[in-house]
């Protein structure tokens, strides 16, 4: 049955002299419906005015004759596949019809198939909440912009959910190394451990699926020590374990990178700082806390600050800008002939 607002705007259009194409594409129809429609009657139905006896409660509701589909005898067996292998293919199931003598097409069976489909119950997710200053996770998202491609880098407090985040240019070791201790500073403090994807420049192998362990890039490891907290990574394929970075890259992607214009590199790291403050000061959609709140007894639990940045004997820093020599005004000189000159020395003489 069509809806009644469908055939009030039917009716409405059809007294406005629209033409079928044009009433098509109002109702957000194809040709063919309007077709069907004039031929299952309803145009007539409607010009008659049996729509507005209708509306009026003067008429019986019209009941749509029940058809059987060539599909119809067929359904219980395709029931019973399902239920015995929710996982069968509309395609299998198909073929199977169509041994049974089914001559209908495959577009109905596969829109009854996902209609009756079981369907598994989603694996709940159990939140892993970490206590104050225990753990913090990091990442990378990449972002492109009308002048070139930039890494978002990602610190996230497990306990407080207070983020930091800076554009970088490169995924390199010394990038992570650079971009933690400016978190660190930002915190106040290091936490005890610090949870990692399968990035090169942190993880080298991960061979814990097999019974064997991490092995972690040696000069990271370094640094690590240096600030004294933990490497942990997230097992292969297991991103949900990263959730409390990995929803806040959603959030930077809809909410401060969305809809904004950027002139630079610059603009882009003033607007973020300014965008972090009232992120980090708005509810948390998971603790429905303010992150700032908690700050206070998250900072208390840190690990001291280091007394100086970590110093590489391997990676060598990153080059300093070259300031460009400021540029000289340019000098106008006029041009003379030279018998301009010759008369100058003879009235000099």
């Amino acid at each position: 049955m069509h809806g009644w607002d469908t055939l009030v705007l039917l009716k409405h259009y059809l007294e406005s002299g629209l033409s079928k194409t044009a009433i098509a594409r109002q109702l957000g129809v194809s040709r063919r419906a309007i077709y069907h429609w004039i031929q299952t009657g309803i145009y007539h139905w409607i010009q008659t005015g049996q729509l507005d006896r209708e509306l009026s409660g003067t008429a019986p509701m019209r009941q749509r004759a029940s058809c059987r589909t060539k599909l119809a005898r067929y359904q219980p067996l395709i029931q019973e596949r399902l239920a015995t292998y929710p996982a069968l293919s509309a395609v299998r199931l198909f073929e199977e019809c169509r041994a049974a003598g089914y001559a209908g097409g495959y577009s109905q069976l596969k829109a009854y198939v996902a209609r009756i489909r079981p369907r598994p119950e989603p694996e709940p997710v159990v939140r892993f909440e970490t206590p104050p200053g225990q753990q913090a996770q990091f990442d990378f998202a990449e972002v492109r912009f009308p002048w070139g491609k930039r890494f978002a880098l990602l610190v996230v407090l497990g306990y407080s959910r207070v983020l930091s985040v800076e554009f970088v240019a490169r995924q390199t070791a010394l990038t992570v190394m650079l971009g933690l201790e400016r978190a660190f500073a930002a915190f106040g403090g290091v936490p005890h451990e610090i949870l990692f994807d399968q990035m090169k420049s942190v993880i080298v192998e991960d061979h814990r699926p097999g019974g064997g362990r991490l092995l972690e890039n040696p000069e990271f490891l370094r640094f690590a020590a240096h600030w004294g907290f933990r490497i942990r990574a997230c097992r292969p394929f297991r991103a949900k374990t990263k959730g409390k970075v990995e929803r806040p890259v959603g959030y930077l992607r809809g909410n401060f990178l969305y809809g904004r214009t950027f002139l630079g590199d610059a603009d882009l790291a003033d607007q973020c700082a300014r965008w972090l403050v009232r992120a980090n000061q708005r509810v948390h959609g998971t603790t429905h806390v303010v992150p700032l709140s908690r700050m206070a007894e998250e900072q208390a639990a840190l690990w001291p600050l280091a007394g100086r940045p970590y110093c590489s004997l391997v990676l060598a820093p990153p080059p300093a800008a070259r300031a460009r020599p400021a540029r000289m005004p340019p000098v106008e000189v006029e041009r003379r002939a030279l018998a301009t000159y010759a008369q100058l020395l003879t009235e000099g003489g």
